[in-house]
């Protein structure tokens, strides 16, 4: 299996409910874009759907996010890509 994203920054969500994902999500977005990373993953898996629709939720609220979109190789992932300090 080929790993695309293996240098990313990532949060893995397994085992986290709904109120401590989005903690989780919007501490990783803040630190990360104070350390200037562009691009991210959010490992939220597949399941029922709920995580995932908490992180999509949570990302479209989040004015650090430019865009986030679902991996086309695992439907488990989000990307996030996350605005310049110029866009503020």
């Amino acid at each position: 299996m080929i790993m695309l994203y293996n240098n990313l920054p990532t949060l893995d969500l397994h085992g986290t409910d709904r109120d401590y994902a989005r903690i989780l999500i919007n501490d990783f977005i803040l630190d990360n874009f104070k350390m200037k990373n562009k691009k991210l993953i959010i490992i939220h898996g597949i399941g029922s759907g709920i995580i995932r629709n908490t992180c999509q939720e949570t990302l479209k609220k989040n004015k650090f996010v430019l865009e986030f979109k679902i991996d086309n190789f695992n439907a488990g992932q989000t990307i996030v890509i996350l605005k310049n300090h110029s866009d503020k």
